[in-house]
Protein backbone atom coordinates (compact mmCIF):
# COMPACT_ATOMS: atom_id res chain seq x y z
CA UNK A 1 0.00 0.00 0.00
CA UNK A 2 1.39 3.62 -1.24
CA UNK A 3 1.49 6.40 1.05
CA UNK A 4 -1.43 8.16 0.42
CA UNK A 5 -0.04 11.58 3.11
CA UNK A 6 -1.63 14.54 1.71
CA UNK A 7 -4.40 13.34 -0.76
CA UNK A 8 -6.78 16.14 -1.73
CA UNK A 9 -9.46 16.76 -4.12
CA UNK A 10 -7.16 19.68 -5.44
CA UNK A 11 -3.64 16.61 -5.66
CA UNK A 12 -6.08 14.46 -7.50
CA UNK A 13 -6.91 17.27 -10.32
CA UNK A 14 -10.33 19.24 -8.83
CA UNK A 15 -9.43 22.80 -7.43
CA UNK A 16 -12.67 24.33 -6.64
CA UNK A 17 -11.32 27.89 -6.16
CA UNK A 18 -10.68 28.08 -9.93
CA UNK A 19 -14.18 25.73 -11.35
CA UNK A 20 -16.03 28.63 -9.03
CA UNK A 21 -14.24 31.70 -10.11
CA UNK A 22 -15.19 30.24 -13.57
CA UNK A 23 -18.61 29.83 -12.70
CA UNK A 24 -18.47 33.08 -11.59
CA UNK A 25 -17.54 34.62 -14.60
CA UNK A 26 -20.06 32.64 -16.48
CA UNK A 27 -22.94 33.47 -14.80
CA UNK A 28 -22.52 37.60 -15.09
CA UNK A 29 -22.53 37.37 -18.67
CA UNK A 30 -25.60 34.98 -18.23
CA UNK A 31 -27.44 37.78 -16.29
CA UNK A 32 -26.72 40.37 -19.42
CA UNK A 33 -29.23 37.88 -21.36
CA UNK A 34 -32.42 37.78 -18.99
CA UNK A 35 -33.24 40.89 -21.37
CA UNK A 36 -33.94 38.53 -24.09
CA UNK A 37 -36.38 36.57 -23.03
CA UNK A 38 -39.08 39.43 -23.08
CA UNK A 39 -38.80 39.16 -26.65
CA UNK A 40 -40.56 35.54 -26.30
CA UNK A 41 -42.91 36.71 -23.63
CA UNK A 42 -40.74 35.37 -21.07
CA UNK A 43 -39.24 36.42 -17.94
CA UNK A 44 -36.29 34.93 -16.34
CA UNK A 45 -35.62 34.33 -13.05
CA UNK A 46 -32.60 36.01 -12.32
CA UNK A 47 -32.68 34.47 -8.51
CA UNK A 48 -32.03 30.63 -9.51
CA UNK A 49 -28.83 32.18 -11.21
CA UNK A 50 -26.12 30.14 -9.23
CA UNK A 51 -28.46 27.54 -7.88
CA UNK A 52 -29.09 24.19 -9.53
CA UNK A 53 -31.25 24.61 -12.01
CA UNK A 54 -32.25 27.62 -14.48
CA UNK A 55 -36.55 28.92 -13.69
CA UNK A 56 -38.37 30.74 -15.95
CA UNK A 57 -42.09 32.03 -16.52
CA UNK A 58 -43.81 31.23 -19.63
CA UNK A 59 -47.75 31.85 -19.97
CA UNK A 60 -48.57 30.85 -16.62
CA UNK A 61 -45.86 28.16 -16.65
CA UNK A 62 -43.08 28.14 -14.07
CA UNK A 63 -40.34 26.38 -15.96
CA UNK A 64 -37.07 24.85 -14.99
CA UNK A 65 -34.16 23.85 -17.16
CA UNK A 66 -30.85 21.75 -15.76
CA UNK A 67 -27.41 21.05 -17.65
CA UNK A 68 -24.89 18.55 -15.59
CA UNK A 69 -22.94 15.62 -16.26
CA UNK A 70 -21.56 12.85 -14.69
CA UNK A 71 -18.20 13.39 -14.28
CA UNK A 72 -15.52 10.60 -14.12
CA UNK A 73 -17.93 7.80 -12.20
CA UNK A 74 -17.78 6.31 -15.63
CA UNK A 75 -14.21 5.93 -15.54
CA UNK A 76 -14.42 3.67 -12.25
CA UNK A 77 -16.99 1.58 -14.29
CA UNK A 78 -14.80 1.25 -16.83
CA UNK A 79 -11.67 0.11 -14.84
CA UNK A 80 -13.67 -1.95 -12.69
CA UNK A 81 -15.18 -4.00 -16.06
CA UNK A 82 -11.42 -4.43 -17.00
CA UNK A 83 -10.07 -5.35 -13.91
CA UNK A 84 -13.50 -7.55 -13.11
CA UNK A 85 -15.36 -8.77 -16.38
CA UNK A 86 -18.41 -7.22 -14.55
CA UNK A 87 -20.38 -4.95 -16.48
CA UNK A 88 -22.05 -2.04 -14.22
CA UNK A 89 -23.21 0.72 -17.04
CA UNK A 90 -26.42 -0.19 -16.82
CA UNK A 91 -26.25 1.54 -12.77
CA UNK A 92 -24.38 4.23 -14.53
CA UNK A 93 -27.20 5.02 -16.87
CA UNK A 94 -29.33 5.33 -13.64
CA UNK A 95 -26.72 7.71 -11.78
CA UNK A 96 -26.36 10.01 -14.82
CA UNK A 97 -30.33 10.76 -15.15
CA UNK A 98 -29.78 11.25 -11.04
CA UNK A 99 -27.07 14.07 -11.52
CA UNK A 100 -29.74 15.56 -14.03
CA UNK A 101 -33.28 15.59 -11.78
CA UNK A 102 -31.84 15.70 -8.59
CA UNK A 103 -30.46 18.92 -9.57
CA UNK A 104 -33.70 20.12 -10.95
CA UNK A 105 -35.88 18.84 -7.71
CA UNK A 106 -33.55 21.20 -5.91
CA UNK A 107 -35.28 24.60 -7.40
CA UNK A 108 -38.80 22.57 -6.36
CA UNK A 109 -39.00 21.14 -10.14
CA UNK A 110 -40.43 17.73 -11.32
CA UNK A 111 -38.88 16.61 -14.24
CA UNK A 112 -40.76 16.78 -17.68
CA UNK A 113 -37.91 15.39 -19.99
CA UNK A 114 -34.52 14.05 -19.91
CA UNK A 115 -32.21 14.26 -22.65
CA UNK A 116 -28.73 11.99 -23.17
CA UNK A 117 -25.26 12.87 -24.04
CA UNK A 118 -23.36 10.05 -24.65
CA UNK A 119 -19.52 11.07 -26.01
CA UNK A 120 -16.76 8.72 -26.99
CA UNK A 121 -12.80 9.03 -27.70
CA UNK A 122 -13.26 6.33 -30.64
CA UNK A 123 -16.02 3.59 -31.77
CA UNK A 124 -13.57 1.60 -29.73
CA UNK A 125 -15.94 1.74 -26.35
CA UNK A 126 -18.86 0.22 -28.50
CA UNK A 127 -17.12 -2.69 -29.24
CA UNK A 128 -17.57 -4.26 -25.59
CA UNK A 129 -20.22 -6.67 -25.92
CA UNK A 130 -23.88 -5.31 -24.33
CA UNK A 131 -21.75 -1.93 -22.78
CA UNK A 132 -23.85 0.21 -24.32
CA UNK A 133 -27.11 -2.08 -24.39
CA UNK A 134 -26.57 -1.63 -20.33
CA UNK A 135 -26.06 2.20 -20.27
CA UNK A 136 -29.39 2.39 -22.75
CA UNK A 137 -31.03 0.08 -20.00
CA UNK A 138 -29.81 1.96 -17.22
CA UNK A 139 -30.95 5.52 -18.57
CA UNK A 140 -34.35 4.13 -19.34
CA UNK A 141 -34.74 2.63 -15.84
CA UNK A 142 -33.81 6.50 -14.46
CA UNK A 143 -36.17 7.99 -16.23
CA UNK A 144 -38.71 5.78 -15.15
CA UNK A 145 -37.89 6.23 -11.80
CA UNK A 146 -38.05 10.12 -12.15
CA UNK A 147 -41.37 10.01 -14.22
CA UNK A 148 -39.58 11.51 -17.00
CA UNK A 149 -39.93 10.54 -21.04
CA UNK A 150 -36.45 10.51 -22.68
CA UNK A 151 -36.47 12.99 -25.66
CA UNK A 152 -33.39 12.37 -27.24
CA UNK A 153 -29.76 13.05 -27.07
CA UNK A 154 -26.98 13.32 -29.12
CA UNK A 155 -23.67 10.93 -29.26
CA UNK A 156 -20.97 12.63 -30.99
CA UNK A 157 -17.27 11.20 -31.19
CA UNK A 158 -14.71 13.51 -30.14
CA UNK A 159 -11.75 12.24 -30.91
CA UNK A 160 -8.84 14.03 -29.00
CA UNK A 161 -11.02 15.56 -26.97
CA UNK A 162 -12.54 12.70 -24.64
CA UNK A 163 -9.72 10.09 -24.42
CA UNK A 164 -9.58 6.81 -26.21
CA UNK A 165 -12.26 4.39 -24.92
CA UNK A 166 -13.28 6.39 -22.66
CA UNK A 167 -17.06 7.96 -22.52
CA UNK A 168 -18.29 11.54 -21.50
CA UNK A 169 -21.96 11.05 -19.61
CA UNK A 170 -24.16 14.00 -19.57
CA UNK A 171 -27.98 15.54 -19.96
CA UNK A 172 -29.91 17.95 -19.86
CA UNK A 173 -34.02 17.98 -18.27
CA UNK A 174 -36.78 20.10 -17.95
CA UNK A 175 -39.56 20.69 -15.32
CA UNK A 176 -41.91 22.07 -13.97
CA UNK A 177 -42.63 23.75 -10.62
CA UNK A 178 -46.30 23.54 -9.58
CA UNK A 179 -48.51 26.95 -9.94
CA UNK A 180 -49.34 26.91 -6.68
CA UNK A 181 -46.19 26.84 -5.77
CA UNK A 182 -43.09 29.11 -5.70
CA UNK A 183 -40.03 27.96 -7.05
CA UNK A 184 -37.64 27.13 -4.01
CA UNK A 185 -34.67 29.80 -4.62
CA UNK A 186 -33.23 30.39 -1.18
CA UNK A 187 -35.43 33.91 -0.80
CA UNK A 188 -37.81 31.52 1.52
CA UNK A 189 -35.30 30.43 4.04
CA UNK A 190 -35.45 32.04 7.44
CA UNK A 191 -33.77 31.82 11.00
CA UNK A 192 -35.49 29.08 12.91
CA UNK A 193 -36.35 26.70 9.41
CA UNK A 194 -35.09 23.04 10.63
CA UNK A 195 -32.84 21.39 7.98
CA UNK A 196 -33.51 17.59 7.36
CA UNK A 197 -30.68 15.46 5.52
CA UNK A 198 -32.14 13.04 3.72
CA UNK A 199 -29.86 9.66 3.19
CA UNK A 200 -27.64 8.59 0.23
CA UNK A 201 -27.02 5.38 -0.93
CA UNK A 202 -23.00 5.69 -1.11
CA UNK A 203 -20.69 7.40 -3.27
CA UNK A 204 -23.64 9.09 -5.52
CA UNK A 205 -22.00 11.36 -8.39
CA UNK A 206 -19.16 13.44 -6.68
CA UNK A 207 -15.66 12.34 -5.10
CA UNK A 208 -14.91 10.04 -8.03
CA UNK A 209 -11.60 11.25 -8.61
CA UNK A 210 -10.60 10.79 -4.69
CA UNK A 211 -12.42 7.33 -5.17
CA UNK A 212 -10.21 6.52 -7.95
CA UNK A 213 -7.20 7.22 -5.92
CA UNK A 214 -8.01 5.60 -2.97
CA UNK A 215 -8.91 2.57 -5.06
CA UNK A 216 -5.22 2.69 -6.41
CA UNK A 217 -4.02 2.82 -2.59
CA UNK A 218 -5.91 -0.07 -1.38
CA UNK A 219 -5.47 -2.35 -4.20
CA UNK A 220 -7.75 -2.30 -6.65
CA UNK A 221 -11.57 -1.85 -6.89
CA UNK A 222 -11.85 -6.51 -6.46
CA UNK A 223 -10.73 -5.37 -2.96
CA UNK A 224 -13.49 -6.35 -0.24
CA UNK A 225 -14.63 -4.33 2.15
CA UNK A 226 -15.66 -5.73 5.41
CA UNK A 227 -19.47 -6.68 4.53
CA UNK A 228 -17.90 -8.82 1.28
CA UNK A 229 -19.30 -6.09 -1.15
CA UNK A 230 -16.32 -5.24 -3.56
CA UNK A 231 -15.10 -1.87 -3.48
CA UNK A 232 -16.35 -1.64 -7.26
CA UNK A 233 -19.51 -2.19 -6.52
CA UNK A 234 -19.90 -0.17 -3.49
CA UNK A 235 -18.62 2.77 -5.34
CA UNK A 236 -20.71 2.25 -8.52
CA UNK A 237 -24.01 1.58 -6.48
CA UNK A 238 -26.69 3.58 -8.53
CA UNK A 239 -27.24 7.29 -6.90
CA UNK A 240 -30.80 7.77 -4.88
CA UNK A 241 -33.46 9.84 -7.11
CA UNK A 242 -35.06 12.09 -4.92
CA UNK A 243 -38.01 12.92 -7.27
CA UNK A 244 -40.75 10.76 -5.27
CA UNK A 245 -40.00 12.90 -1.64
CA UNK A 246 -39.88 16.17 -3.69
CA UNK A 247 -43.47 14.81 -5.15
CA UNK A 248 -44.27 13.54 -1.86
CA UNK A 249 -43.77 16.33 -0.08
CA UNK A 250 -46.22 18.31 -2.32
CA UNK A 251 -49.25 15.78 -1.94
CA UNK A 252 -48.72 16.25 1.64
CA UNK A 253 -48.77 19.78 1.36
CA UNK A 254 -45.42 20.18 3.29
CA UNK A 255 -44.14 23.74 3.75
CA UNK A 256 -40.68 24.08 2.18
CA UNK A 257 -38.43 26.57 2.20
CA UNK A 258 -35.25 25.37 0.16
CA UNK A 259 -33.61 22.36 -0.85
CA UNK A 260 -30.40 21.17 -1.67
CA UNK A 261 -28.93 18.37 -3.69
CA UNK A 262 -25.46 17.38 -1.79
CA UNK A 263 -23.25 16.63 -4.79
CA UNK A 264 -19.97 18.57 -5.50
CA UNK A 265 -18.24 20.54 -2.40
CA UNK A 266 -19.92 18.06 -0.26
CA UNK A 267 -21.77 19.50 3.02
CA UNK A 268 -20.78 22.90 1.72
CA UNK A 269 -23.96 22.59 -0.33
CA UNK A 270 -26.27 23.83 2.40
CA UNK A 271 -24.85 26.92 2.45
CA UNK A 272 -25.75 27.20 -0.97
CA UNK A 273 -28.57 29.98 -0.86
CA UNK A 274 -27.60 33.36 -1.49
CA UNK A 275 -28.46 34.62 1.88
CA UNK A 276 -26.29 35.54 4.40
CA UNK A 277 -27.35 32.50 7.14
CA UNK A 278 -25.59 29.89 9.73
CA UNK A 279 -26.50 26.57 9.04
CA UNK A 280 -25.67 24.95 12.07
CA UNK A 281 -25.99 20.81 12.03
CA UNK A 282 -26.40 18.79 15.71
CA UNK A 283 -27.08 15.53 14.22
CA UNK A 284 -25.46 13.73 10.93
CA UNK A 285 -26.30 10.35 9.06
CA UNK A 286 -24.37 7.33 9.33
CA UNK A 287 -21.36 7.57 7.29
CA UNK A 288 -21.98 4.41 4.34
CA UNK A 289 -19.21 2.30 4.75
CA UNK A 290 -17.77 2.62 1.08
CA UNK A 291 -16.95 6.26 1.60
CA UNK A 292 -15.70 5.67 5.46
CA UNK A 293 -13.33 2.89 3.38
CA UNK A 294 -12.24 5.56 1.12
CA UNK A 295 -11.36 8.54 3.88
CA UNK A 296 -9.87 6.18 6.29
CA UNK A 297 -7.85 4.65 3.14
CA UNK A 298 -6.83 7.95 2.00
CA UNK A 299 -6.15 9.40 5.73
CA UNK A 300 -8.51 12.25 4.73
CA UNK A 301 -9.44 15.05 7.49
CA UNK A 302 -13.12 15.62 8.24
CA UNK A 303 -13.33 18.92 6.45
CA UNK A 304 -11.99 17.43 3.10
CA UNK A 305 -14.12 14.86 3.50
CA UNK A 306 -16.95 16.63 4.49
CA UNK A 307 -15.90 19.39 1.68
CA UNK A 308 -15.74 16.85 -0.91
CA UNK A 309 -18.25 13.77 -0.23
CA UNK A 310 -22.15 13.20 0.69
CA UNK A 311 -21.11 11.68 4.22
CA UNK A 312 -23.99 9.40 3.85
CA UNK A 313 -26.51 12.88 2.78
CA UNK A 314 -28.14 13.40 -0.86
CA UNK A 315 -30.08 15.37 -0.28
CA UNK A 316 -31.38 18.18 2.22
CA UNK A 317 -34.95 19.81 2.68
CA UNK A 318 -34.54 22.92 5.06
CA UNK A 319 -38.33 23.11 6.00
CA UNK A 320 -40.33 25.87 8.99
CA UNK A 321 -39.67 25.75 12.53
CA UNK A 322 -41.43 22.70 13.90
CA UNK A 323 -42.34 21.28 10.14
CA UNK A 324 -39.05 18.99 9.93
CA UNK A 325 -40.30 15.79 12.26
CA UNK A 326 -43.44 15.93 9.68
CA UNK A 327 -40.91 16.11 6.65
CA UNK A 328 -39.29 12.97 7.80
CA UNK A 329 -42.59 10.93 8.22
CA UNK A 330 -43.27 12.01 4.34
CA UNK A 331 -39.90 10.88 3.05
CA UNK A 332 -39.86 7.23 5.80
CA UNK A 333 -43.31 7.05 3.96
CA UNK A 334 -41.72 7.38 0.32
CA UNK A 335 -38.85 4.84 0.89
CA UNK A 336 -36.13 7.20 2.45
CA UNK A 337 -34.38 7.65 5.60
CA UNK A 338 -34.23 10.85 7.19
CA UNK A 339 -33.72 13.02 10.09
CA UNK A 340 -34.03 16.32 11.79
CA UNK A 341 -30.18 17.34 11.69
CA UNK A 342 -30.36 21.00 12.64
CA UNK A 343 -31.55 24.39 11.80
CA UNK A 344 -30.59 27.92 10.10
CA UNK A 345 -29.58 30.63 12.14
CA UNK A 346 -28.90 34.12 12.19
CA UNK A 347 -25.35 34.88 11.74
CA UNK A 348 -22.59 34.74 8.89
CA UNK A 349 -22.98 32.33 6.42
CA UNK A 350 -21.26 29.19 7.27
CA UNK A 351 -21.82 25.78 7.98
CA UNK A 352 -21.20 24.51 11.21
CA UNK A 353 -20.93 20.30 11.53
CA UNK A 354 -21.21 19.91 15.46
CA UNK A 355 -20.71 16.44 15.50
CA UNK A 356 -17.35 16.42 13.50
CA UNK A 357 -16.18 19.12 14.61
CA UNK A 358 -16.10 21.26 11.03
CA UNK A 359 -17.16 24.62 10.37
CA UNK A 360 -17.25 25.56 6.72
CA UNK A 361 -16.73 29.22 6.11
CA UNK A 362 -18.69 31.57 3.08
CA UNK A 363 -15.61 31.44 1.43
CA UNK A 364 -15.16 27.84 0.78
CA UNK A 365 -18.47 28.40 -1.03
CA UNK A 366 -18.79 31.20 -3.68
CA UNK A 367 -21.26 30.29 -6.77
CA UNK A 368 -22.28 33.94 -7.41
Amino acid sequence: MTDPEQVTYRTVGVDYDLLDAGKREALAAALSTSAFARERGAVAEDASRGESAFVMRWQGQQLALVLECLGTKSTLASLYQQETGVDRFEWIGVDTVAAVVNDLCSVGALPLVVNAYFATGSDAWYAAPGRFASLVRGWRAGCEQAGAVWGGGESPMLRGIVAEGEIDLAGCAVGYVPADRPPLLGDRLRPGDEIVLVASSGLHTNGASLARRAAEVAGGLAVRLPDGTTLGDALLTPSLLYVKLLAALYDADAPLSYLAHITGHGLRKLMRANQTLTYRVTDLPPVPPVLAFVVDTLRLPAHEAYGTFNMGAGFAVFCPAGTGQRVVEVATAAGYRALVAGRVEDGPRQVVLEPVGVTFQGEELQLR
